[in-house]
């Protein structure tokens, strides 16, 4: 069975990974990270980036705006963290400890059953 595409985005750091959905739209909110979840944001921050390279890492990237020369992009590639940028309304359309798969090299974020 074919797995069921949520969202498209711009590929802007390659990689293929699955893990649960952590919703973060304010500073104070990095606690709910836990190591090995996906972090969706409207965009990433410096603050954002500099938080989550060293006390929440997490195994991918995804935001409602930016494109492949953003900032967060530069910083997704340099940590090896795959990243989907521009995937309009991913704050909306994804949902708190939804496990899913990440395809960065497409710009695919599929649901994982």
């Amino acid at each position: 069975m074919p797995k069921k595409i949520i969202l498209k985005g711009i590929p802007a750091s390659p990689g293929n990974v699955e893990g649960k959905v952590k919703i973060v739209n304010f500073l104070n909110e990095v606690k709910k990270l836990t190591k090995g979840d996906i972090l969706v944001t409207s965009f990433l921050t410096p603050d954002l980036v500099s938080i989550i390279r060293k006390d929440f890492p997490v195994l991918g990237i995804i935001t409602d705006k930016g494109g492949t020369t953003c900032h967060a992009a530069i910083v997704a590639r340099e940590l090896k963290i795959p990243y989907i940028a521009g995937a309009i309304d991913a704050t909306k359309k994804l949902k708190n400890n939804t496990f899913i798969s990440l395809d960065s090299e497409r710009g695919i974020i599929y649901e994982k059953a």
